[in-house]
C-alpha cells in the first residue's frame, strides 16, 4: 500500500531554541504514522491566526505547494483549535490534523493489549469531543416524548457530545476496572517483597532493548517513535538479590498531550508504584537535556517525581568519546550514584548495570563511591565490561545541575 503524502507545517514565533527540533521529530512521527512527509512549510507568525492559524496568503502558498507535489494531507505541528481545522480543510482542500491527532493515530496503530486499546480509545473520545464544532445546525430538530433524549431544539452537535461523552464514561468504568486489577497484582508483588524498576524516557532512547538485553523477553523494538505502547513486566535476576521485577512503559515525547496522559493512567501506575525509575537517555540525541526535561515534566504531572531515579546514558557505541571511556559510573556531590553510561544493544555495561540494581535494591544508603575498590590500571585494561568509578559531578533534571555528556 503506497504511504499518504504528507505536507509538514509549523509557525515558528521566533525566541523558540527547540523549534527546529520539533519540526525534525514530527517528520519522525509522520513516518511512524504511515505517511509519506514530501515538503515543509515554516511559516514565522508571533502569534496564531485565530481563523487559520497561519495568515491567507501563507495558508494559499501553502495550497499550491501541496497541489504541485500532489499532497493529500496537511500535518501541522501544532495543537489546531477545531475550528481552525475545518477553515484549513476548507482552504486547502484536504484532509488536516495535528500534532495531538497524529500522535493518536500512532498510538491507535500500536496498541496490542486490552488495556492499551482501552486508552487509546478513551483519549480518542476526549480529542473528538474538542473536534465539536457547530457545523450540524441546518440538522437542528424537535425531539421530545416519553422515553425519548434530547429535547425541543436539541442540535445534532449536542446529540453527538452526549453520546461520545457516554462512550467516555464506559472506557473511563472499564480502564477503573483495569486498574483494579493490576492494582491486586501489585499488591501481591509487594508482600513478597519484590524490587521493582520502571523504566521511563524519551520515545526512541532504547527503553525497549534494555529491557529485552536485562531480561531477554524478546518484546518488539525498533528504531521509531512509539514503538511500544502497552507496558509489560518481566523478572530480572540481581546479584545477591534474587529476582526483581522490570516494567517497561510508554515512552515521552515533548507536548504529549494531555488527554494521552490522563487516558494512559493505568499503563503509567507501574510508573508511579516503582521502586526505582530507570531514565533512559540517548546519548547520540543532540537534544537530549532538553528530552530528558521534557521527561521529568510528564513525571511530575502523573506524580512520580518523588519516585528514586537513575539515569541511564544509552546508545555510548554511537558517541566515540564515551565509547572510548567504555561504561561508567558517575555520582552526585554527596556520593551517590547518578548516572551509568551503557549500550543496551551492544550488550556494553549490562554486568554493571546489573550490580547497580542489585546495590540500591539491598539498601540507597550504600549508593557511594567504595574508594577500596577502585581498580587498577592494570585491572581496568583486562575486565569487560569495565568497571569503574568516578567522582563527577552529573546533571539532575531536577536541579538542572550540570550534564552528564561533559568529559
Amino acid at each position: 500500500m503506497q504511504a499518504v503524502k504528507a505536507a509538514l507545517i509549523g509557525i515558528d514565533p521566533g525566541g523558540k531554541p527547540d523549534f527546529a527540533d520539533s519540526m525534525a521529530e514530527l517528520g519522525l512521527l509522520a513516518s511512524s504514522a504511515g505517511s509519506q512527509p514530501v515538503m515543509t512549510m515554516i511559516a514565522k507568525r508571533a502569534k496564531p491566526d485565530p481563523a487559520l492559524y497561519m495568515g491567507s496568503g501563507k495558508a494559499t502558498e501553502l495550497r499550491e505547494q501541496m497541489e504541485a507535489n500532489e499532497v493529500e494531507l496537511a500535518i501541522f505541528n501544532h495543537a489546531l483549535s477545531p475550528v481552525q481545522q475545518r477553515n484549513l480543510e476548507r482552504h486547502l482542500q484536504c484532509h488536516v490534523i495535528d500534532r495531538t491527532g497524529l500522535i493518536l493515530d500512532i498510538f491507535a496503530q500500536r496498541a496490542k493489549s486490552h488495556v492499551g486499546k482501552t486508552q487509546v480509545q478513551l483519549a480518542n473520545v476526549r480529542y473528538q469531543v474538542s473536534r465539536l464544532v457547530k457545523a450540524w445546525s441546518h440538522l437542528e430538530r424537535q425531539k421530545g416524548g416519553i422515553g425519548m433524549r434530547g429535547g425541543p431544539g436539541e442540535t445534532q452537535m449536542e446529540l453527538d457530545r452526549r453520546m461520545l461523552e457516554n462512550k467516555a464514561k464506559r472506557l473511563q468504568a472499564e480502564l477503573e476496572k483495569l486498574q483494579k486489577q493490576q492494582a491486586t497484582q501489585r499488591r501481591s508483588r509487594e508482600k513478597g517483597g519484590v524490587f521493582s524498576v520502571s523504566l521511563v524516557g524519551y520515545t526512541n532512547a532504547g527503553k525497549s532493548t534494555l529491557f529485552n538485553a536485562l531480561t531477554k523477553a524478546g518484546t518488539y523494538a525498533a528504531d521509531q517513535l512509539f514503538a511500544t505502547l502497552d507496558t509489560t513486566s518481566r523478572r530480572v535476576y540481581l546479584p545477591e538479590i534474587g529476582n526483581a521485577v522490570i516494567s517497561d512503559t510508554v515512552g515521552f515525547i515533548r507536548d504529549l498531550p494531555h488527554q494521552l496522559v490522563e487516558a494512559f493512567r493505568a499503563t503509567l501506575d507501574e510508573t508511579v508504584r516503582a521502586d526505582l525509575l530507570l531514565h533512559v537517555v540517548d546519548a547520540s540525541s543532540f537534544d537530549r537535556e532538553q528530552q530528558m526535561i521534557e521527561v521529568d515534566k510528564v513525571l511530575t504531572e502523573i506524580g512520580a517525581n518523588e519516585t528514586p531515579q537513575l539515569i541511564v546514558v544509552n546508545k555510548i557505541d554511537q558517541v566515540p568519546a564515551l565509547m572510548e571511556r567504555g561504561p561508567v559510573i558517575r555520582y552526585d556531590r554527596s556520593g551517590k550514584v547518578a548516572a551509568i553510561y551503557i549500550s543496551a544493544k551492544e550488550g556494553i555495561g549490562l554486568d554493571l548495570m546489573r550490580q547497580t540494581l542489585a546495590d540500591f535494591a539491598r539498601n540507597t544508603d550504600r549508593m557511594k563511591a567504595p574508594v577500596d575498590e577502585v581498580p587498577s590500571v592494570a585491572e581496568l585494561s583486562s575486565q569487560a565490561p569495565v568497571k569503574r568509578w568516578e567522582s563527577l559531578d552529573v546533571f539532575h533534571t531536577r536541579t538542572g545541575m550540570y550534564s552528564p555528556f561533559d568529559a
